[in-house]
C-alpha cells in the first residue's frame, strides 16, 4: 500500500497532568495505538532516494537546547574509532575530538550535528568496519542504557512530536497545552512534502507486534513524566478495547 493521506479522522484525549495542575496533555490516541515501529536497516527507504541507507539521518540533528548538546557531548567523548566511522573528521591538530568537529550551525544560526558524506557525522555507512547505523545508538546498546540518554532529543523523539501552546479558558484562567502526536511530513515544515519517503504514514513501518504507546514507553515517559504516561497507557488500552474505527491508524489498518 502507498503512504496514507495526511488527513484522516483521529481520536484525541485531553489528560490533566497529575504532576502539574497547570499543564494538560492533548494526546493523539490514533497515533499512539498504531503499529508503527522504526524499520531502519529493515526496509527503511530513507527520506531521500539518493541516500536510502541513511534513513532520516541525512540532514543531521538539531539540538533542542544547550543541555541537549552537553548531554550528547559527554557520550561523544566515549566514542572510539572502532564504533564511530567519521571520528577522524572531528579531530583537531592534536588528535583529539573537538566540539566544532561534530557540531555546525545552520543558515538560521541553530546548532546541529555536522553533516559528513551526505549524512549526520554519527551515521556509520553500510560497509563501515564500525558497524552500520548510528554510533550513538550503538554506544547505548553496548553501555546497557537506553538511547534516549545518548542521542540528540530529536533523534529519539521522532516520529513522536511534542508541541506546546498556552490556552486561555473562558473564565480567564489559563494552562499549558502539551500535544503528543505524530511527527508526520508536515512537522518538517514546507520541505516535508518534498521528502521522497517518510515512515510514519507508510504501511511498511506499521508492523510492530504491540502498539506504539507500549513499544515507546521510555520515550513517552521522558516526554510526559511517569504519572502522566501511566494515565495515558490506561486510556490507550481502553481505547483499543473499544474497537472504535478511530482507534486504528490507516497505515496500521492496511497491514492488519
Amino acid at each position: 500500500m502507498p503512504e496514507v493521506d495526511l488527513v484522516f479522522p483521529r481520536a484525541w484525549l485531553e489528560l490533566a497532568d497529575p504532576a502539574d495542575a497547570d499543564q494538560v496533555f492533548r494526546c493523539d490516541l490514533t497515533w499512539l495505538t498504531s503499529a508503527w515501529t522504526c524499520i531502519f536497516g529493515a526496509g527503511c527507504q530513507g527520506i531521500y532516494d539518493t541516500a536510502p541507507d541513511a534513513g532520516c539521518c541525512t540532514l543531521g540533528a538539531h539540538f533542542s537546547d544547550a543541555d541537549d548538546e552537553e548531554r550528547v557531548a559527554a557520550w561523544v567523548e566515549r566514542l572510539g574509532p572502532d564504533r564511530w566511522h567519521h571520528r577522524d573528521a572531528a579531530l583537531g591538530k592534536r588528535g583529539q575530538v573537538r566540539r566544532k568537529g561534530w557540531v555546525e550551525t545552520d543558515a538560521e544560526g541553530e546548532r546541529k550535528t555536522r553533516v559528513v558524506d551526505g549524512a549526520c557525522i554519527f551515521h556509520n555507512p553500510v560497509d563501515s568496519p564500525a558497524g552500520y547505523g548510528c554510533a550513538l545508538h550503538s554506544l547505548a546498546l553496548d553501555s546497557d542504557v537506553h538511547f534516549v540518554e545518548t542521542k540528540p532529543d530529536v533523534c529519539w523523539q521522532l516520529p513522536i512530536r511534542r508541541t506546546y501552546r498556552d490556552v486561555e479558558r473562558p473564565d480567564g484562567t489559563s494552562y499549558l497545552e502539551t500535544t503528543i502526536g505524530e511527527y508526520d511530513r508536515r512537522g518538517w515544515g514546507p520541505g516535508g512534502h518534498d521528502l521522497d519517503w517518510y515512515c510514519s504514514g507508510n504501511t511498511e513501518a506499521h508492523v510492530a507486534p504491540e502498539p506504539l504507546y507500549l513499544s515507546n514507553e521510555r520515550e513517552l515517559v521522558e516526554l510526559m513524566g511517569r504519572a502522566a504516561y501511566d494515565a495515558l497507557a490506561a486510556a490507550c488500552a481502553e481505547h483499543l478495547r473499544s474497537r472504535s474505527a478511530l482507534a486504528i491508524h490507516p497505515a496500521s489498518r492496511h497491514t492488519g
